[in-house]
């Protein structure tokens, strides 16, 4: 598991870099031909400036974006985990990559770790919760049902 680095790690980029972005995240499979139309630029400064964002770390990977509604997972959740103290980085690593888990952050209050999880039905949610409480490491969950999600794009960030 990546741990976030540090704010001296940040990287700053231009107006140009941001638009390519923008561009690209709108449609990963957009062309560089595509994109520098659009932008009035050279196909190698496209080219080129992707090759920067993806060495310095800004791009991690190019990835689809999965409409879990149609391959049946319906049933979203927000699961809040309490972890004995001392395992929590063992912990999550075995569990961050189980299927149903979309994202897991570490948080301060009354949870060590929020999972947000897609489910086909209640049986499978709850084959997943009574799973977790089996495992000795976990002391309590609690889960939250979404009853709609109004907005969810965890692919992009609006760059000032």
């Amino acid at each position: 598991m990546k741990e976030r680095d540090s704010i001296n790690n940040i990287v700053e980029i231009d107006d140009l870099d941001r638009q390519i972005i923008t561009i690209f995240n709108e449609d990963g499979r957009i062309s560089y031909r595509k994109i520098a139309k659009k932008l009035d630029i050279s196909i190698g400064t496209v080219h080129n400036r992707m090759e920067k964002l993806t060495k310095k770390g800004i791009i991690i990977k190019f990835a689809p974006i999965i409409d879990h509604d149609k391959l049946g997972y319906n049933l979203t959740t927000i699961i809040g985990v309490r972890v004995k103290g001392g395992v929590l980085k063992n912990w999550e690593t075995r569990t961050a990559y189980h299927q149903n888990v979309l994202c897991m952050y570490d948080v301060t209050g009354e949870f060590d770790a929020i999972l947000v999880a897609r489910f086909k039905d209640t049986s499978e949610l709850d084959r997943f919760i009574k799973a977790l409480l089996k495992e000795p490491d976990v002391q309590r969950t609690y889960t939250q049902t979404v009853l709609n999600i109004v907005k969810e794009d965890l692919s992009s960030i609006r760059m000032l």
